[in-house]
């Protein structure tokens, strides 16, 4: 077992070599777009007032959440959390559906019973996070377990965050599928504050992810805002579980480019420390790595990002032309039937 930090890739090549062809490159860039702008659209509609409750980003996070789920394989199944847009993105969850689940329309998938990222397609393996973050994951060792017991050859992923690594959820669940060696991959997205928490409060380990050491199997520090180390290091701990070589924890690094919801202005985090992630935005950096290893054009990049507004905006429209769910409908799906 061993702590490494993950290095960055630095040619075409390498990407190749990790399954990345220039469409798979594209494909990254497509779904990096695709994330940020329902976010952003998003944010626009809460100030509008046309999206109820609150509103959480992913803003930086982008990247981290893109490469991990692109890294998996089509019958995995991922348990990811609010700042995760880019799983159900990467996974292929449709955009209007998105925002129905975020506007509380009957087309999102709890059809209103919910709201934000609290929602799952089954059929893409993805299964809705919950408020008490690390919460998901005994459902995530559970899932490995199943696939454990009947023998498939599938990898369940977990996501939690630096502030939730303080649980006992987080402890009991790594120690048990560390002693099982089940086919799980744990994902920390450590953005630097647990609400207005630093990371400099919340614990006294250089890193996040050396403790997996004690739980018998390895830990990766990848750079969260770069998509193609995220992606690569991933996939290697995907493939690793599948293969029956056990847990991988991943330690994506990262800093919450905006509040813990649009509530929040964040005003606890100094303004140099934004300044610096902000130089190191993951979709800027990914754009500048396709320009100089992939050949990038202006053409091309025109072309994603008018797919991507347009996508949007089919998305809102559908979304709000979805009907408001039937109040008669209320206790649907939400207790088992009597016999």
């Amino acid at each position: 077992m061993a702590v490494r930090e993950a290095r960055p890739l630095d040619t075409l090549e390498e990407t190749v070599s990790v399954g990345l062809d220039r469409d798979g490159l594209l494909r990254l860039q497509r779904d990096l777009l695709l994330t940020r702008a329902l976010e952003e659209r998003g944010s626009t509609l809460f100030k509008q007032g046309r999206l109820p409750g609150s509103f959480y980003t992913g803003r930086g996070n982008e990247a981290a959440s893109v490469g991990v789920a692109s890294a998996m394989g089509p019958d995995d199944v991922a348990a990811p959390l609010h700042r995760n847009m880019g799983v159900h993105v990467a996974r292929g969850a449709e955009p209007w559906r998105l925002l129905c689940q975020y506007m509380g329309r009957d087309g999102g998938a709890t059809h209103g019973r919910d709201s934000n990222l609290r929602t799952q397609d089954l059929d893409l393996g993805l299964i809705a996070g919950v408020s008490h973050l690390p919460g998901i994951l005994p459902t995530a060792m559970g899932v490995a377990l199943a696939f454990r017991l009947r023998g498939e050859p599938r990898v369940a992923v977990g996501w939690f965050g630096d502030g939730s690594a303080a649980r006992g959820d987080v402890h009991e669940v790594m120690n048990m599928a560390g002693v099982r060696g089940l086919p799980i991959v744990f994902v920390c997205d450590n953005n630097g504050f647990a609400y207005s928490t630093p990371t400099t409060l919340s614990y006294g380990a250089r890193h996040l992810a050396d403790r997996a050491e004690g739980y018998g199997f390895d830990g990766v520090v990848v750079d969260g805002t770069d998509v193609l180390a995220v992606y690569r290091e991933a996939r290697a701990a995907v493939e690793k579980a599948r293969a029956g070589g056990g847990p991988t924890m991943l330690e994506l690094v990262t800093l919450r480019m905006e509040g813990h919801a649009i509530h929040d202005d964040a005003a606890y985090v100094p303004p140099e420390l934004l300044e610096e992630w902000r130089r190191r935005d993951p979709l800027a950096r990914y754009d500048t790595w396709l320009r100089a290893h992939a050949g990038l054009t202006d053409a091309e990049d025109d072309a994603l990002r008018a797919e991507v507004a347009a996508v949007v905006d089919d998305a809102v429209a559908r979304a709000e032309a979805s009907p408001w769910p039937d109040p008669a409908t209320l206790l649907d799906g939400v207790y088992a039937p009597g016999r």
